[in-house]
């Protein structure tokens, strides 16, 4: 006769099959949620304007985004261009944020050459750099060209160039950054960043902005218009 019909499992087996099935489910891989179901698209966008990043943190980010830069690049030129792609997206989302965080009497967004410019050596190197740019200038040769100096750019300071590239400026992020606003302006512009280290400031850069032909265009009809935003 078979004696193993009708049998009970012991009841060590049932424990430990009654615990399997009260096991949550294995999330799926993918972007996590917190657990109270809110992301960095719910937070108030003047909940972090007073926030700052370390120098340190800063820094290891920094080197770590040129390191990728660097990758299967051909040359100095190459590098700085694929800079200036990672910084571009920044500053186009970075004019409509600081006109929103701006108070109701200035949150006026730029229309004229000038007055954006103005923005960004104050307003926008503030909330990057915590201090103003070092000057601003326009060309005397061409009426399409303004340049931005800083003398100490904080990209600059925890980078170590070598010998064989001298010529690289990894200030080609911020300017990125700036031709990102331009264009988000409506502004369109080509801006580069070049040495222009002297005795006292070895380190300074010039941002070079050399803007479209249809904005200096448009610029001398609003001149013409009177029009001073």
């Amino acid at each position: 006769m078979n004696t193993t019909q009708g049998t009970k499992p012991p009841p060590s087996a049932t424990t430990s099959a009654s615990a399997s099935l009260l096991k949550p489910p294995i999330p799926p891989p993918g972007l996590r949620t917190p657990s109270n179901r809110k992301t960095i698209y719910d937070r108030n966008l003047n909940r972090t304007r007073t926030a700052e990043l370390s120098r340190a943190s800063f820094a290891y980010l920094f080197s770590e985004m040129v390191t990728y830069a660097q990758k299967r690049v051909t040359g100095i030129q190459d590098l700085e261009r694929r800079l200036n792609e990672q910084g571009y997206p920044l500053g186009v989302r970075l004019l409509p944020l600081l006109l929103y965080r701006a108070p109701p009497r200035t949150a006026t967004r730029p229309t004229r050459i000038l007055p954006l410019l103005q923005f960004i050596t104050t307003t926008l190197w503030k909330h990057l750099f915590g201090r103003p740019a070092d000057a601003l200038e326009r060309s005397s040769a061409n009426e399409d060209e303004y340049m931005i100096s800083d003398n100490e750019p904080l990209v600059n300071m925890y980078v170590s160039v070598p010998k064989e590239m001298n010529q690289l400026n990894c200030a080609a992020y911020v300017a990125g950054v700036i031709e990102g606003v331009c264009d988000a302006g409506a502004m369109t512009a080509a801006v580069s960043a070049h040495n222009g280290g002297t005795e006292m400031w070895p380190g300074k850069t010039v941002f070079l902005i050399r803007f479209e032909g249809g904005v200096v265009e448009r610029e001398g009809i609003l001149e013409g218009r009177g029009v001073t935003g």
